[in-house]
């Protein structure tokens, strides 16, 4: 599939038939994120991919009852997280540092290369047929994630993604921004050589 191909058919999902996936499938879907950028080969992403039915289910108990379910009829959810500690051993080395200290951080790069990461696992998921949807966890879920997962400390929640294949759109979708914001032009995200009106 060509990456126009794959970009025009990217949209949030947040509904799937339950039906579901390989190992194999998640495995190469995962693996893309070798191939992320990452400051300074810094290499702080992780991944956990999350598969087991109890696990799933357990995870579900966080659906809004109000609503179709979207975290359960998801067959498996990748959680990406991020370490920061392997930025500062990168930048701490001797072919990074400046006058002898690690770089002033313009940005957290560890959250940039997690979010291209993202990226190119919800483009994987659409070459491999599946369907995906991004969520984030919100602070008060942090601790009831961590525990479930057993995640250690030095690894941060960025944001997860369910996978699966696409059921038709519940109900609720309707009242979504995608539905009830339009999608911003290339005249409005983009300028030329300086930032003027």
């Amino acid at each position: 599939m060509e990456l126009r191909d794959i970009l025009n058919r990217r949209r949030m999902v947040r509904h799937y038939d339950g039906r579901p996936i390989s190992r194999e499938t998640l495995e190469r879907i995962a693996a893309t994120v070798r191939r992320a950028p990452s400051g300074g080969f810094s290499q702080g992403q992780r991944l956990l991919v999350v598969d087991d039915p109890a696990l799933l289910a357990e995870l579900a108990k966080g659906d809004d009852p109000s609503l179709e379910p979207w975290f359960g009829s998801a067959p498996a959810h990748v959680l990406v997280l991020t370490r920061e500690q392997d930025y500062h051993d990168r930048y701490t080395k001797a072919d990074k540092l400046q006058d002898g200290d690690e770089i002033s951080w313009p940005v957290p790069f560890w959250y940039v290369d997690a979010g291209a990461a993202l990226m190119l696992l919800l483009l994987a998921a659409i070459d491999e047929g599946l369907a995906a949807g991004v969520y984030g966890v919100p602070v008060e879920e942090q601790d009831r994630f961590r525990r479930l997962f057993e995640l250690p400390d030095d690894l941060q929640i960025v944001a997860g993604i369910t996978l699966g294949f696409a059921a038709p759109d519940p109900g609720w979708s309707a009242a979504t921004s995608r539905a009830t914001q339009r999608r911003r032009t290339l005249a409005e995200l983009l300028r030329w050589n300086a930032w003027t009106s």
